[in-house]
């Protein structure tokens, strides 16, 4: 089984949206949650973004402690190993975020097309 190499970013904007003064959800709280969800694990999701399991758990635990419910439900391993699945507060904050960065990208596209073409021009003029 060959490693997934975590994505690259996409053009645009990289939204951080600040819940609370220490509260808070970006892209990479977002893919893990997704990872998770695609995965059912939370180590494979890890692996799958090229972090450890530590600091996925971490992160988990970090939207848990401020949501105040469980963003997963997760098994301890056992004969079949463990597992992990998004509770309803862990789809419904990645699918509010995920709406939020399609927003955020619809908001700035003229914007980010506009630098997109100087840097085009300037490159041509090179």
């Amino acid at each position: 089984m060959s490693k997934s190499a975590p994505r690259s970013p996409i053009p645009g904007p990289r939204l951080r949206v600040v819940i609370e003064p220490d509260v808070a959800i970006g892209p990479g709280k977002a893919d893990l949650l997704e990872a998770i969800r695609d995965t059912g694990s939370i180590s494979a999701a890890g692996r799958k973004l090229g972090m450890s399991y530590r600091r996925a758990w971490l992160l988990v635990d970090e939207l848990n402690q401020h949501l105040g419910a469980p963003v997963i439900d997760a098994v301890t391993g056992g004969a079949k190993g463990g597992g992990a699945a998004l509770t309803r507060t862990g789809e419904e904050v990645l699918a509010r975020y995920r709406s939020m960065e399609a927003a955020c990208r619809t908001a700035i596209a003229a914007d980010v097309q506009a630098l997109r073409n100087l840097i085009k021009r300037n490159q041509r003029q090179k």
